[in-house]
């Protein structure tokens, strides 16, 4: 381990101080050292202090000083490379020089004039560097939050009223919308002065009915008049062939400084920063934002304390406002709504991701969320997407890059809806909707106001029936990301909205859509409570921790179904299969967990001798044989040297399905296709479970042993290769003598979907232990095993 100052050695093993986090021992520290996050902490830190040593400080000045006049002042002490002026108050400068000999001819000088200004010149004063924690959700926040609404809620008649409450409590007041909107005024002043016949159009919270008090105010600089005014002066001046400065560029044009249609997009941000940076009063801390998926300039506002971005190329958010807008004037139930399912799921800690990045819900992905479920009430209280297209007359008809955008421009034009249930009844839908859905299996569509089949999207080689005529005709369309949550944009149909959701994220979600769905049935939310104590919204809206796995969770390990990460090869058979598509992955899923406990973790596998076959292991097998033509042989196969014990193991035939002899031989017809498989209806097929006997203490110390594999083979990293981990048991069986008694334990597969999302549960069972060593293995398997498995299938495809 190489000497870092930010390290100090700790009771319990290390701690950075850098980053401020533990390391408990010596591996944890190399990895952590060369981890991005400290490499990327240590360059900022360099790159501030080289800043600093060659900076100095100036004051005296006043707000008639521009940058230009101090840098060209400062320029007879040696090359200025940025100067930093504080120009809403106007009082001081930072100026910083490529050299450091200039900081001194700067501080030898006896006196500074600067437009009749005596000013005072002095070092940069040095500060230490310090790791500010990004900001979360506390609970203690969430709940003064919650005690500040708690007597105006209490004292209301119903939760109808409540909501209605929580909107005008938390919505844009007129004057926030007023200094918006001069905000906007003049960004437009200044902009059209560098870039003319341009456009700033605010969208997102600012504008489509759904803001709240210090939202970010969401700009998009429309260039596309500009790019004409450029063509059409370039022409002009080409053909008069006068006006020409010597570098060939028009005089007239106050872009002669960049050419629209060969700039990148950074060029044009770069100067949209520095617009705002000197031409935009009370403008500060404005960075460009190029790592993001649509790049952004960043800024605050200091009189309104406002935080904003700009962006040049998001045209579809704009109509995507316009979107929003008409959804709330077509139906006034949707805002109270909104609003009401936001401030849940910001005290539940499911949204509000900060800086805009993180793994939960974005506010505009929530609002789908809920126009879907209000398009599939009974009635409906929103039309779909493409019922809107076809409401919309022929000039409203609407392209965007390729995407159709048509709807209607006003709500008048949309009938109003049948359905009467009122906003109580709504809410407490939302909860029911979303604690059934199926997401593993589903993509939400707006368009067609219902969910396609994940398997559409599964094959690379097939294209999206859910685009059909509105697919871009663009060539570098993209493919749709797939995660845990599957939500398409109304217009950008490759685009997930909720794709940076995790699986956690994902089954917090839907857990706390179950307990809100339990809470609605209770009469602490329907009736108003007559000693004063707390109902309605109230208990729905109270914050709390993680919740406790309880002692039968502890004994089993899930594994997700990451559409995701599926290799190609495995995407492309569940995308045949069709309806049946969790049975087929479940079954590789089985071969794969029979492949870690017996090829690379070497525990002895046999059937339970008391196996019996109940009915839904019979529904299972014979799905698995209508399945099985179209599957390839067992991923056991991939393993090196475990082709023989394949062929005659009886723990291979319970991993994919252990097929009972059936009376009318093998050739089952497979079902129709119109009718569902009988697994998808009953949702938990089991298998006999599979006795596992360990004699060796595989699971202690294998990082150690990995780290001398590694040095001593050159072999790849922790997790990466089967063989490796595989050595890595061997050499542990090796040198480790065998346990007293041998631990015996027991597997049941069982594979849970529909209403949950698909996901294979093993369940584990010590049946003998008296060396006490179960749990210790348990844990181990809790993380190794579903690494492994995904692992595993991704092998499968590589030796396809």
């Amino acid at each position: 381990m190489s000497e870092d100052s930010d390290i100090q050695t700790t009771p319990r093993g290390f701690q950075c101080t850098l980053c401020n986090v533990h390391l408990p021992n010596t591996a944890s520290l190399d990895q952590h050292v060369k981890g991005k996050k400290h490499r990327t902490l240590s360059t900022v830190r360099a790159t501030r202090k080289t800043q600093e040593e060659h900076s100095v400080f100036v004051s005296g000045i006043n707000p008639e000083v521009s940058q230009t006049d101090v840098a060209e002042y400062f320029q007879q002490f040696g090359a200025v490379t940025d100067v930093i002026i504080d120009k809403d108050k106007g009082v001081y400068a930072i100026v910083q020089f490529t050299e450091t000999d200039s900081i001194q001819a700067a501080l030898s000088c006896v006196e500074h004039k600067l437009k009749g200004l005596n000013l005072r010149v002095k070092p940069r004063e040095k500060k230490e560097f310090k790791l500010i924690p990004k900001k979360k959700n506390d609970p203690k926040n969430l709940q003064q939050v919650l005690d500040c609404l708690k007597p105006d809620l209490c004292q209301l008649v119903s939760v109808n009223a409540q909501m209605q409450h929580i909107v005008e409590r938390f919505q844009l007041g007129e004057n926030e919308k007023k200094a918006r909107s001069l905000l906007v005024q003049l960004m437009q002043e200044v902009f059209v002065e560098f870039f003319p016949d341009s456009k700033i159009l605010p969208f997102g919270s600012s504008v489509n009915t759904f803001g709240i008090h210090s939202c970010d105010l969401d700009l998009f600089l429309d260039l596309e008049n500009t790019k004409v005014f450029q063509a059409h002066a370039k022409s002009t001046t080409e053909q008069a062939g006068e006006g020409m400065s010597d570098d060939g560029r028009s005089e007239d044009s106050i872009l002669s400084d960049i050419d629209l249609s060969t700039a990148t997009p950074a060029d044009v941000l770069d100067l949209v920063a520095m617009i705002l940076k000197r031409c935009v009063p009370s403008v500060n801390k404005v960075q460009v934002v190029s790592s993001a998926r649509l790049p952004v300039v960043k800024f605050h506002h200091r009189e309104l304390n406002l935080q904003g971005d700009i962006t040049i190329n998001n045209r579809l958010a704009v109509r995507n406002t316009r979107f929003l807008q008409l959804c709330s004037g077509v139906d006034e139930r949707l805002r109270p709504l909104v609003y009401t399912i936001r401030y849940w799921a910001k005290q539940k800690q499911l949204a509000g991701n900060p800086s805009g990045a993180g793994p939960l819900l974005n506010n505009y992905a929530l609002t789908l969320l809920i126009i879907f479920f209000l398009q599939n009430c009974e009635p409906p209280v929103l039309p779909t997407v493409d019922q809107l297209k076809d409401l919309a007359c022929e000039e409203e008809e609407c392209e965007i890059e390729g995407w159709n955008c048509t709807f209607p421009s006003q709500p008048i034009a949309i009938p109003p809806s049948t359905n009467t249930q009122d906003l109580c009844t709504l809410l407490a839908g939302f909860f029911s909707f979303y604690a059934k859905f199926d997401f593993a299996s589903s993509v939400i569509s707006l368009r067609e106001g219902r969910a396609l089949p994940i398997t559409d999207f599964l094959s690379q080689n097939k294209e999206d029936d859910g685009l059909q005529e509105d697919q871009p005709t663009k060539a570098h369309q993209q493919r749709l990301k797939l995660g845990p949550v599957n939500l398409l944009d109304p217009f950008e149909l490759s685009h997930n909205v909720a794709g940076n959701l995790n699986e956690r994220c994902r089954h917090s979600f839907q857990r706390e859509c179950q307990e809100a769905e339990k809470y609605c049935r209770s009469l602490q939310y329907q009736q108003k409570s007559a000693k004063g104590k707390s109902w309605g919204l109230m208990r729905l809206f109270t914050p709390h921790g993680e919740v406790q796995p309880s002692k039968t969770e502890q004994l089993t390990i899930s594994i997700p179904f990451k559409s995701a990460s599926l290799p190609e090869q495995l995407c492309n058979e569940l995308h045949t299969a069709g309806d049946s598509f969790r049975l087929l992955w479940f079954q590789r899923v089985c071969s794969a967990v029979e492949g870690v406990l017996k090829s690379i973790l070497k525990c002895n596998l046999a059937p339970s001798k008391d196996a019996a076959f109940g009915e839904d292991s019979a529904v299972a097998a014979e799905e698995m044989e209508t399945t099985e033509a179209s599957v390839k042989s067992s991923l056991s196969d991939s393993f090196d040297g475990a082709e023989t014990q394949n062929e005659t193991s009886p723990v291979s035939a319970v991993a994919v399905g252990a097929k009972r002899p059936l009376s009318s031989g093998s050739d089952t017809s497979v079902s129709p296709q119109s009718k569902k498989p009988r697994m998808a209806r009953r949702g938990k097929p089991e298998f006999p479970p599979w006795i596992c006997v360990q004699k060796h203490i595989v699971w202690a110390g294998r990082r150690k042993v990995k780290r001398e594999l590694i040095k001593d083979a050159d072999l790849r990293p922790e997790g990466s290769c089967v063989a490796l981990e595989s050595q890595v048991t061997a050499r542990i069986i090796e040198k480790e003598p065998e346990l007293k008694d041998p631990l015996e334990f027991s597997v049941q597969p069982q594979m849970l979907g529909g209403t949950e999302s698909t996901r294979a549960v093993l369940k584990l069972e010590p049946t003998s232990d008296q060396t006490g060593v179960f749990h210790d293995f348990f844990h181990f398997l809790e993380a190794f095993l579903p690494k492994m498995v995904e692992t595993l299938l991704e092998k499968e495809e590589a030796s396809a």
